[in-house]
């Protein structure tokens, strides 16, 4: 696997294909659940009923390069804020992790939008 990935290399628009804490039934209620990364590594998200905006960066560590990001939205239409990562596992598959400030976290895998 080619450890030195562009970071331009994530943008667009990723599915979730998995979440750690829901099923496919909840994190695609609304739409089809998805991560949109604009080349500055900024973008939006929705799964479920959870929607919002984040601000990212790019940082490497060691041989890894990942877009670390927080983010603020709406949970069931309440204010909602958090953080969260993501690392590309090969050019089609996305690995994330987006965490809710002082409550869940869940880990993802996202496949590319083609």
């Amino acid at each position: 696997m080619n450890r030195e990935i562009k970071a331009s290399q994530f943008t667009g628009k990723w599915h979730i294909i998995e979440m750690e804490m829901w099923d496919e039934e909840y994190f695609n209620m609304e739409v089809q659940a998805y991560f949109k990364i604009n080349k500055d590594h900024n973008g939006n998200f929705q799964f479920g009923l959870v929607s919002g905006d984040f601000d990212g960066e790019k940082v490497k560590e060691g041989a890894d390069e990942k877009i670390e990001f927080t983010w603020e939205g709406n949970d069931e239409c309440d204010p909602a804020s958090g953080s969260g990562r993501l690392k590309l596992r090969d050019h089609e598959t996305m690995e994330g992790k987006i965490k809710f400030h002082e409550s869940d976290s869940s880990k993802f895998l996202a496949k590319r939008v083609k």
